[in-house]
């Protein structure tokens, strides 16, 4: 009995120093200028380039990285998510567009043209649900869906969400049925629970809300994390099962924040990404990912 406990102590503490040894700051390539992180197969962490398009991905376990997908004119990479195919979807901002990588090779499997051409866009999230691939737009108030099968995209309407000066429709997560998405208005940092069919949408109550520069999303276990930029913060909200309301029931922060925009999952860790908007970008500025336990 001595013996298996001493093993099992071994083991525990063998664990134990792995989970710590992922690095808290994993650098990206300076002069990178990241908005959006999202988690892949194994320990891959996906991070994109605003002003290229291109994609960085790193290792969490050591920070170890390289650019997957290369730069290349005409596109920009916000919001980005990773499906169960190794799929690699990112929103194209100001382009108006959506790319669709495969996650591995970084190969471009196509592109769409989501906005109208020449309407006030910006592409900034992506989900899944239904099969599909869920799009915000921060200027107009429609959701783009692109098919599984990158047959076609098409706009669904949201007609029960106002348009608010500034930054609209940001972060957006699906439940886990797929049937409901949320989603947050930067400006006014106003939660939505939107029917993911037909567009249909409610605010959500949030007590001790609003939630103001909300930016991504993330959903774990019936906690919606919700990442204000320009505050420094990460808002957990406990939500009713029926998505209809919630309760702001922690703040989390980090001296290492500086404008963070977007966060992910990995193990029983948050990685947030830091956009750094509140400093002139140079191609030998810093940037870099923060790990936190939520």
């Amino acid at each position: 009995m001595r013996t298996s406990f001493l093993v099992v102590s071994i083991v525990g503490a063998l664990l134990c120093m792995g989970a710590a040894s992922f690095p808290d700051r994993i650098d990206l390539p300076d002069g990178w200028q990241p908005e959006g992180i999202a988690t892949g197969r194994g320990h891959e962490l996906f991070v994109g380039s605003i002003p290229t398009g291109a994609v960085y991905r790193v290792d969490a376990r050591d920070g170890t990285g390289s650019v997957v997908v290369q730069p290349s004119e005409g596109r920009a990479a916000i919001g980005l998510a990773v499906d169960e195919a190794n799929r690699l979807f990112v929103a194209g901002g100001g382009t108006g567009k959506a790319f669709v990588y495969n996650a591995r090779s970084g190969d471009l499997l196509a592109d769409f043209q989501l906005a109208p051409a020449g309407s006030d866009t910006f592409v900034n999230d992506v989900t899944f649900a239904r099969g599909s691939a869920y799009f915000t737009d921060s200027r107009r108030s429609v959701l783009y869906i692109v098919d599984g099968d990158l047959g076609g995209a098409r706009e669904l309407p949201l007609p029960d969400i106002p348009l608010d000066p500034g930054f609209n429709l940001n972060g957006i997560v699906a439940s886990p049925d797929g049937r409901t998405l949320i989603a947050v208005q930067t400006a006014s940092g106003r939660l939505w629970r939107i029917d993911a069919a037909t567009g249909s949408a409610v605010e959500i109550d949030v007590d001790g809300g609003p939630l103001p520069n909300g930016d991504g999303l993330l959903l774990h276990r019936g906690t919606l994390y919700v990442v204000q930029n320009r505050l420094n913060t990460i808002a957990a909200v406990e939500l009713a099962p029926d998505l209809s309301s919630g309760e702001v029931v922690d703040t989390l922060t980090s001296e290492d924040f500086d404008v963070p925009t977007t966060i992910a999952r990995h193990g029983s860790s948050l990685y947030a990404v830091n956009a750094r908007f509140g400093t002139p970008p140079t191609p030998e500025t810093g940037y870099w990912i923060t790990r936190i336990s939520p």
